[in-house]
């Protein structure tokens, strides 16, 4: 007997945190969600119960809680009714969590296809006691597509007396063919007003005393959510006791101060790169989390982002601190708010796989600094042309792409692209391949060179002056044989086959001599660069290639088409 008293004396003295002990048990008590409260509402008045739902949404914006009202609703002794009584013995078993008729179900932990059988057998069977027979099954999109099958026929057309909520944070993990046959609902997040007005109230009746700011930070580190934000508030208790002050709450939550995070836009205002390692120094040497530094800062330049567009409604803050925002952001404009705000999530999200996150943070406040010093273009040429020190300037001369030596004589004769045009005329494609050479231009020099060393060098400087350095440079390391007045023979290595083609040595020995003339080309390796003299490249007589070169067929056909005769086979003797 003595053990017993002790039992229940222990657990009259169990504490029970706030966020479930002031749970909400209506829905007027439920925080914003407007949308779902009213729709349910009127539902229930008009005995327009729906036998499957979907709530969806961020953590902690009420999703089970309505669930639960919804269960009270339908249940209580004097229902279905939007206000039930709480009074009655379904009101107070569900409030406390132990209805018979309303079962929970944790689906990450019951998500196979053997519990949706079991779930489908306790359907058939009617409510030991109340009106309906309401299951919820938390984290609906843990279940697996197998378990979803096996439910499928159930939740469309279960009997008279089930209702089916499927609450879920991710709502596109339910297979498509659960959400068509269900009412689907999207909880949003709390709006932060409203958040810090039921901390407020609660502390009243806890008999804390928190000003403004307090209840801010709290609010802010529950981003939009009930539960965390009244969970850092039962935390915050427990370390403060009866008086929240903010800086002791940013302190336990690893928060940072307004005051913290504008040294960081004091530093790029003034330009000071040194003061950004010093504030990372600061940091690590007060034991902070540099991730989640980072984070603060992204929050904060996006805050100061909003502010200067004129939004203050839309950040989540106290007064106080909305007009600190407003005023520090009047100093940046909003061009380098937005190039800071990028920088800061990239800074960010580097940090998650870092191994140095100190060295990752000096290095993105720097870049921090080094993006305040950028300026427009428009602002750069502007200054350009103010400067006095340009108004006589002159650009540098180009550079040339080789050494050459000067020309012989002056450039005269049509340009190249007179050339090319004329080239590509319906006229030079009716003339066949030696249509592609320029039409004869006067010679700068005159006479026709006397030997190879001069061709070489005369067909040299007008490749240069051409623009043709690469050809150039062929011509001055190929071997030269002058075959004919009319034609002329290159022996050029292996190296420089890209360089060397017909067409452009054409063009250069046209604006030589004033008329195209016959090009061959022989390429191999081990040829001998150095210039050769001019010396007769004639076949020997009586043999069967001089025969062959020497026919009026062939003849035409390398007028018309050019190349070169390199084999000539007696066909009668193969045959023989």
């Amino acid at each position: 007997m003595p053990r017993i008293t002790r039992g229940l004396a222990f657990a009259l003295l169990m504490y029970q945190v706030i966020a479930r002990k002031y749970r909400p048990q209506s829905f007027d008590d439920v925080v914003n969600q407007e949308h779902v409260k009213t729709t349910l509402e009127n539902a229930i008045a008009e005995k327009r119960i729906a036998h499957g739902y979907i709530f969806s949404g961020q953590r902690g914006t009420g999703k089970t809680t309505i669930a639960r009202i919804l269960a009270r609703c339908l249940n209580c002794i004097d229902g279905p009714t939007k206000s039930p009584c709480g009074k009655c013995a379904s009101c107070l078993e569900v409030q406390a969590g132990g209805a018979v008729d309303v079962i929970e179900i944790d689906a990450a932990s019951n998500r196979g296809i053997n519990e949706m059988r079991e779930l489908r057998e306790n359907v058939r069977y009617q409510p030991a006691r109340d009106r309906y027979k309401v299951f919820i099954i938390d984290e609906a999109h843990q279940i697996t597509n197998e378990a979803f099958n096996a439910l499928l026929k159930t939740i469309e057309e279960p009997p008279e007396w089930a209702v089916f909520v499927l609450c879920t944070t991710e709502a596109h993990k339910i297979p498509a063919t659960i959400a068509s046959r269900c009412q689907h609902f999207s909880f949003r997040s709390v709006d932060f007003e409203a958040l810090i007005g039921r901390m407020k109230w609660i502390c009243e009746r806890e008999g804390i005393e928190a000003d403004q700011e307090a209840l801010s930070v709290l609010a802010i580190a529950g981003e939009g959510s009930v539960r965390d934000s009244l969970s850092a508030l039962d935390q915050a208790i427990a370390c403060c006791g009866t008086t929240l002050k903010a800086a002791e709450i940013r302190a336990l939550l690893g928060t940072f101060s307004l005051d913290l995070l504008h040294q960081v836009t004091q530093a790029l205002s003034e330009g000071a790169s040194d003061r950004m390692l010093r504030i990372v120094d600061e940091l690590e040497c007060n034991g902070h989390n540099l991730q989640h530094f980072s984070r603060e800062l992204a929050r904060y330049f996006r805050n100061l982002l909003v502010a200067k567009l004129g939004e203050q409604r839309l950040i989540a803050a106290s007064g106080e601190e909305r007009g600190r925002l407003k005023a520090i952001s009047s100093t940046f404009s909003e061009e380098d708010l937005t190039r800071y705000l990028q920088l800061s999530l990239d800074l960010f999200k580097d940090l998650q796989y870092s191994l140095q996150p100190r060295f990752h943070l000096e290095l993105g406040l720097v870049r921090l600094v080094q993006a305040g010093r950028l300026i427009e273009i428009e602002e750069a040429l502007a200054r350009l042309a103010d400067d006095p020190r340009n108004a006589d300037a002159q650009p540098p001369p180009p550079k040339p792409r080789i050494a050459a030596p000067p020309p012989a004589a002056m450039r005269s004769g049509p340009s190249p692209f007179e050339l090319d045009r004329v080239k590509k005329t319906p006229v030079a494609e009716s003339r066949g391949a030696n249509a592609l050479a320029p039409d004869p231009v006067p010679s700068p020099g005159g006479a026709l060179p006397e030997n190879a060393q001069e061709w070489k060098e005369r067909l040299y400087s007008t490749l240069i002056e051409m623009g043709m350095a690469f050809t150039a440079d062929a011509v001055e390391h190929s071997a030269l044989v002058v075959a004919a007045p009319n034609e002329l023979h290159f022996t050029t290595p292996s190296e420089f086959k890209l360089s060397m083609k017909e067409l452009d040595l054409n063009k250069g020995v046209a604006r030589m001599i004033g008329r195209p003339i016959r090009i061959r080309i022989s390429f191999g390796s081990g040829v001998d660069s150095g210039p050769a003299l001019a010396v007769p490249n004639t076949p020997e007589p009586d043999s069967v290639t001089t025969r062959a070169l020497d026919h009026p067929e062939v003849k035409r056909f390398q007028e018309l088409f050019g190349g070169e005769v390199r084999a000539v086979r007696n066909l009668k003797e193969r045959d023989t």
